[in-house]
Formats: C-alpha cells, structure tokens, sequence
C-alpha cells in the first residue's frame, strides 16, 4: 500500500506554460469581507457600510480587493506550493478588472510563467505564476503575477 500525500511540486515538477484550474471555489461571505477588512484596518466605507455603498457606483459593498487576490492565490496552495514554497518573492501586475459582490464564488486557475535555478541557493528555484480568479459567471475580477522561491525535488535535479 502506498500512502499519498496532499503536497505542492517541486521546481523539476513544475513545466512553463502548464496550467492549473484549481478547485473547489470559495463563495465570500459577508463575515469574510467585514472580518478581513477589519483585521486589515481598512476603514473604507465601500467595504462595510450598506448604505453609503448603495448609493455609489456598484450599488453594494464591494469585497475588499486585497481579499480577493488572497483567496485566487489561496486556492492555487494545495495543488502548486504546499509544502514545497521556501518564501513568496514579491507580486507584481495585479489587475481587478471586475468588483466581487457578498455572495459571489470565486474560482483560480495559475498558469506557470517562468521557472529558474536559484543562483544563490543550492536545492532551489524561482517560478513565476500567474494567478487568474473569475466569479460565478466565468468574470476575470483578478490577476496577479508571483514570484516564489520553491524547493527541488533531488539536489540532482538542482545541479543542471
């Protein structure tokens, strides 16, 4: 009998230009975004208040945009970096190009970017995701590109 473990890949596992969908969504409750926003001292009305955000743009709360990019890079976890991510390297070109609503349900997909040998650090390399949520109905409301520093799988496979 073997017994598998819910883990991410290593670098050697990771190949440009492979796409992951990831699942289940999560649907954002109400909870999450005053909660998150809360925690996260961002006092904007647009997140907490029903009746200041009725009577703008959007006509209801929006979900704190920095909740969103959590939960589309949260969901790629188990099936790319669990276990195998040393450190997150930084984030560049986040774009939320549609609002998220109390009540949606977020899905991600990440499409690995690019992949390299860490110069500097034997074992290890840096791979460039880019994360792409939607809504319920199939709306992109997130992108973002991240780059991490993840394990190899063999110091063989780190060598060249």
């Amino acid at each position: 009998m073997t017994v598998h473990h819910r883990r991410g890949k290593n670098l050697d596992e990771l190949i440009v230009g492979d796409v992951y969908v990831h699942r289940p969504g999560r649907t954002v409750t109400e909870a999450d975004n005053v909660l998150f926003t809360t925690l996260t001292m961002n006092t904007q009305s647009l997140h907490l208040d029903a009746v200041f955000a009725q009577t703008q743009e959007f006509g209801q709360r929006l979900v704190n945009s920095l909740f969103t990019m959590s939960t589309v890079v949260g969901l790629s976890v188990a099936d790319l970096t669990e276990g195998t991510t040393v450190a997150n390297l930084g984030f560049s070109e986040i774009r939320f190009p549609a609002p998220v609503f109390i009540g949606d349900t977020l899905t991600a997909e990440t499409e690995v970017i690019d992949k390299r040998l860490s110069a500097s650090r034997p074992g290890q390399g840096v791979v460039t995701f880019e994360h792409r949520g939607r809504n319920q109905r199939g709306e992109t409301v997130c992108t973002a590109r991240r780059a991490a520093l993840v394990r190899c799988a063999s110091p063989a496979a780190s060598s060249g």
